[in-house]
């Protein structure tokens, strides 16, 4: 997909390679148990399914909807649940699985609600940071790829509901 406003940040080849470095260690993590990896809509669906491949062990998959960023480059700050889980996570291990950290506000406030539901333990895996962005603290265990400021897209990420689909990383530029 051809577009002069996208650089490759990321290509496909790196990418594959870390979150099979990932899955690896959430393995070695969690050897045993109910591990529920828990999607954050839509952005994460590509990591996830990629993620669950590359983790060499059973795991159960929930989603959630999470609204912050609208049609904007920005967060709006208000953060709303669109899609809540299925099931119960209670007594579960539980790794949220998003696509990039940013300001921490939407995974601050999720993860203040899923504390609520008595899982047994709760991490973050991301597949981006932005740490310089940072207006919540928010603990991310595992980290794919610490990034600069830029505004991101493919592999799940997308701008007005375009480019998802891509295979890598590119910096949208304006």
């Amino acid at each position: 997909m051809p577009d002069s406003q996208l650089r490759v940040l990321l290509g496909e080849e790196l990418i594959q390679r870390r979150i099979r470095e990932m899955g690896s260690q959430i393995a070695a993590d969690y050897p045993d148990g109910r591990l529920r990896l828990i999607c954050i809509l839509k952005g994460a669906c590509f990591f996830l399914a990629d993620l669950a491949r590359a983790i060499p062990r059973d795991v159960g998959l929930d989603f959630m909807g999470i609204a912050s960023y609208g049609k904007n480059q920005n967060s709006s700050g208000q953060v709303r649940v669109t899609k809540d889980l299925d099931a119960s996570i209670e007594g579960a291990d539980v790794l949220i699985v998003e696509d990039i950290v940013d300001s921490g506000v939407t995974l601050q406030y999720l993860t203040n609600m899923l504390e609520q539901r008595h899982p047994r333990s709760l991490r973050i895996a991301a597949l981006l940071d932005k740490p310089e962005r940072r207006l919540r603290k928010v603990d991310v265990a595992y980290v794919g790829f610490e990034i600069p400021d830029e505004f991101v897209v493919g592999y799940g990420l997308d701008f007005d509901e375009r480019y998802r689909n891509l295979r890598d990383i590119c910096v949208l530029s304006a």
